[in-house]
C-alpha cells in the first residue's frame, strides 16, 4: 500500500465508495476529476449536519435560529476573506452560486465606456472570457499562449503598452484548468497597475491547491477582484465568492434587485443598501457559505504549502508512470524540475483511441472518473493540440451541424489533496489495458454527443442511489439502460 505525504483521504465523504463495473463487479471509485468538482470534506460535512439544524433567515427574523444563522452567515463571509487575504475594510465578499455568476456579477457591475477594453488571455475556462464578451463586445482582447500552453508574458506586455488608459479590467486565471500552469498573478497585477488598471484573478483552480493572497490594497501586486467557488475546494453546496472592494459596487444599483438589497424603498424611491447586502439579492445560500467556510479553515489549518508539496510528489510520480503507457502523449509541462509550475492536472491522449473512447473505458471497466473534451475552454484546447485551421473549421461545422464524433479533445486526470499514488497506480494499469485492446466492453459512438457508450448495459442505479422511490416515477425508470448508436 502506497502512503499519502497529506493523509486527508480519510476526511473526504466517500473516499472508499464501491461502484459498478461493467462486468458486474464492485471497486473503490478512483476520482480523477478534481479539476470539475471535488468531493466534500468531512469538515464541510460536519459542520452542515451542526449547523442546520439552527438554520433560519438571516439579518431578518428576531428568534435564536435566526440570530445564530446570521452571526454564522456573517462570520462566513470573513473566514473567506481571511482565506485569500482580503483587507475586510476596505474589501466586500460577494456569496453567490460559483466562479461562473460571480465573474458574470462583476462584468455587470464593472463600468464600461465605449472605447475601453477587457484584457485576458488564451488560457481561460470560457466562464472568464464569455462573460466579458457579452458585456464588451467591441472590446476583448486575448494575450496569447506559448506553444507549450504557457502564457506568452511578452504580448501581455505588448497589450498593456497598446490600451494604456483604456483597459476596463485585466482578467486572468490564476490556475489553468486544462494544463494546469500557474500564472505569475502579482507580477501581472503590478504591470497591471502601473498600466493605470485593474485586475481580476479566477481562482478557482488555484485556490484548492495554493495560497491565495490578495496583498493589501497599497502593495502594487495587489489583487483588486478575485473569485472562487466553493465546489472545487471539497464544499460542494453550491456556493461561490467575490471578493474585492467596496467602492466598486456602491456606484450604481446591483444587476439583481429585491429582497435584502435595500435600506429604504418608497413608491417613488430606493435607497440600496451596503455591501454585500446589495449584491446578494433573495434569500442567500446560507448552508453553502458555512460549508465554504469550514472548508477554508480545515485547508487553512492543514497548510496550502503542505498541499502543494503532496501535489508535486503526485504529479511527478504519476508522469513518470504515465509516460511508460505506449502511446500516451501528455501535454503542457513533464519536466520533474518544473512541475511547481503547475496545479495537479495533467491533460493527455493515446494514440490511435478517441480521448472520449478512452475516458469511457476508464469510467466503465476502471471505475475511474476522468473528464474528457475541451473542459470549457475550447481555444486554448485547440492551440494546445496544434490544430490547423482547416480542421478546426470542419470540426466547428461538423459540430454545428449535430455531429461532435471528431469533436478535438483530451483526457484529463486531476488530483485533489486526498488522491494517492495507488489512485495512480489504478490508473496506470487501465491504461496498459487500454493500449494493448484489453477490455471486453462493445462502445458505441454517439455521434450527437460524441461519447462512446457500452451497448446494451444498464446502470444499476436502484442499487446505488434515485430520488425516484417507484420505477417510472414522474417518468423516470430506476435503471437507466445505455443504448450504443453505430459510428
Amino acid at each position: 500500500m502506497h502512503t499519502s505525504t497529506l493523509d486527508l483521504r480519510q476526511r473526504i465523504v466517500g473516499h472508499d465508495q464501491l461502484v459498478p463495473l461493467l462486468d458486474g463487479s464492485l471497486v473503490p471509485y478512483v476520482n480523477l476529476d478534481n479539476a470539475a468538482s471535488t468531493p466534500a470534506l468531512r469538515d464541510a460535512m460536519d459542520a452542515i449536519e451542526r449547523f442546520m439544524p439552527y438554520y433560519a433567515s438571516v439579518h431578518r427574523g428576531t428568534g435564536f435560529k435566526s440570530r445564530l444563522s446570521t452571526v454564522a452567515y456573517d462570520q462566513a463571509h470573513e473566514i473567506i476573506g481571511r482565506y485569500v487575504g482580503a483587507d475586510l475594510r476596505s474589501n466586500t465578499v460577494i456569496f453567490g452560486k460559483n466562479t461562473t455568476e460571480a465573474i458574470n456579477k462583476l462584468s455587470f457591475r464593472l463600468p464600461a465606456a465605449p472605447d475601453q477594453v477587457i484584457i485576458t488571455t488564451q488560457l481561460e475556462h470560457h466562464s472568464n472570457d464569455l462573460p466579458w464578451r457579452a458585456r464588451f463586445a467591441n472590446g476583448v482582447v486575448h494575450v496569447r499562449a506559448m506553444p507549450d500552453g504557457r502564457l506568452d508574458e511578452a504580448h501581455f506586455d505588448q497589450l498593456l503598452t497598446d490600451y494604456a488608459g483604456r483597459i476596463a479590467l485585466v482578467a486572468v486565471t490564476g490556475a489553468s484548468n486544462v494544463s494546469g500552469f500557474i500564472q505569475p498573478i502579482h507580477r501581472l497585477a503590478a504591470k497591471t497597475h502601473a498600466a493605470g488598471a485593474r485586475i481580476l484573478v479566477d481562482a478557482a483552480q488555484l485556490a484548492p491547491h495554493r495560497r491565495v493572497d490578495m496583498k493589501t490594497d497599497d502593495d502594487p501586486e495587489h489583487l483588486d477582484f478575485v473569485v472562487l467557488s466553493a465546489h472545487k475546494m471539497y464544499a460542494p453546496f453550491g456556493a461561490g465568492a467575490l471578493i474585492g472592494p467596496k467602492e466598486a459596487f456602491l456606484h450604481s444599483a446591483p444587476e439583481y434587485t429585491g429582497g435584502g438589497t435595500v435600506d429604504v424603498v418608497t413608491l417613488d424611491e430606493v435607497y440600496w443598501a451596503g455591501v454585500p447586502d446589495r449584491e446578494e439579492a433573495g434569500s442567500p445560500n446560507v448552508g453553502g457559505a458555512v460549508a465554504m467556510a469550514a472548508a477554508a479553515q480545515a485547508l487553512t489549518k492543514v497548510g496550502m504549502d503542505a498541499v502543494a508539496a503532496h501535489e508535486q510528489e503526485l504529479l511527478a510520480y504519476a508522469i513518470k508512470h504515465m509516460q511508460t503507457v505506449p502511446g500516451i502523449h501528455i501535454y503542457g509541462e513533464t519536466d520533474p524540475a518544473r512541475l511547481h509550475e503547475k496545479v495537479g492536472v495533467i491533460p493527455f491522449n493515446m494514440a490511435g483511441v478517441s480521448h472520449f473512447l478512452l475516458a469511457a473505458i476508464l469510467g466503465y471497466e476502471g471505475g475511474i472518473g476522468v473528464r474528457s473534451g475541451c473542459f470549457c475552454a475550447h481555444p486554448y484546447v485547440v492551440h494546445l493540440l496544434q490544430l490547423d485551421e482547416h480542421t478546426a473549421h470542419t470540426w466547428r461545422d461538423q459540430l454545428l451541424s449535430g455531429d461532435k464524433s471528431n469533436m478535438p479533445g483530451m483526457v484529463r486526470a486531476s488530483f485533489g489533496c486526498y488522491n494517492n499514488t495507488d489512485d495512480v497506480d489504478r490508473l496506470v494499469e487501465m491504461l496498459r489495458r487500454i493500449a494493448v485492446g484489453d477490455y471486453r466492453g462493445d462502445y458505441k459512438l454517439n455521434r450527437a454527443s460524441g461519447e462512446f457508450l457500452p451497448a446494451n448495459y444498464v446502470e444499476p442505479l436502484t442499487k446505488h442511489f434515485l430520488l425516484a422511490e417507484q420505477p417510472g416515477a414522474h417518468g423516470l425508470a430506476q435503471d437507466t439502460r445505455i443504448r450504443g448508436h453505430s459510428a
